[in-house]
């Protein structure tokens, strides 16, 4: 074995070790020039940081991925679909009912103030505000209509499950008690008003239930 490919099995086994590793470490193990050392990085296929100002590098057997292609080692994140743009145009884009600036930043472990000013300019994404926050979906016509629905019964069942079972109680008592009552008029009960249950929460809780007022077919 020469000593060039001596140095390189050392190398790789010390960053197998370290796990994740700076230019300025893999040029001091290997004892060469940044560019030689550069000219390594893409011949081993490694993954760059898309944190840390893309400072880190690990080599591709290391990372253990997780469903959305995404790994962390300490502080230090990295994607399989690449820098934080291409990872954020896949979450996006793959996500079955889109997603809010603040959902991305969970997944990424990242502030969103820190990437979300950029999100409206990335191309195969779309941005729409919905009930006051800005939601990002594919832009593919298919795929947004497909996020769309889902998001809308995710809505649907996050409203019901808001709604408390003494709560439901009360709806329903209303209900009874003055028959054929309205939406509006249910907001307007003093026991309604005094819970401050939202609207879109009771909304759909009687239409999940059925007890929304029929309006009475026109007589032609």
């Amino acid at each position: 074995m020469s000593i060039v490919e001596s140095k390189i099995n050392f190398a790789r086994s010390t960053i197998k070790t370290e796990k994740i590793f700076t230019l300025k470490r893999l040029v001091a193990i290997l004892e060469c020039s940044s560019r030689t050392a550069q000219t390594k990085l893409k011949l081993w296929g490694t993954f760059t940081s898309y944190n840390q100002n893309g400072k880190y590098y690990t080599l591709p057997e290391i990372p253990d991925f997780d469903v959305h292609g995404l790994w962390r080692f300490k502080n230090v994140a990295f994607s399989k679909h690449g820098n934080l743009k291409k990872t954020i145009v896949h979450l996006i884009t793959s996500s079955p009912a889109g997603l809010t600036g603040r959902q991305l930043g969970e997944l990424l472990g990242l502030s969103p103030q820190s990437f979300v000013h950029h999100l409206h300019h990335y191309l195969g994404i779309s941005r729409e505000k919905r009930d006051g926050v800005f939601v990002y979906f594919s832009d593919d016509p298919l795929e947004y209509k497909k996020q769309i629905q889902e998001r809308e019964t995710y809505i649907r069942q996050t409203a019901a499950i808001t709604i408390s079972d003494s709560e439901a109680v009360m709806i329903l008592v209303a209900i009874i008690k003055h028959h054929g009552i309205s939406l509006e008029e249910i907001l307007r009960l003093p026991e309604i008003r005094k819970s401050k249950m939202a609207r879109n929460a009771i909304q759909e809780f009687l239409a999940i239930h059925g007890l929304v007022k029929k309006t009475p077919d026109l007589q032609l």
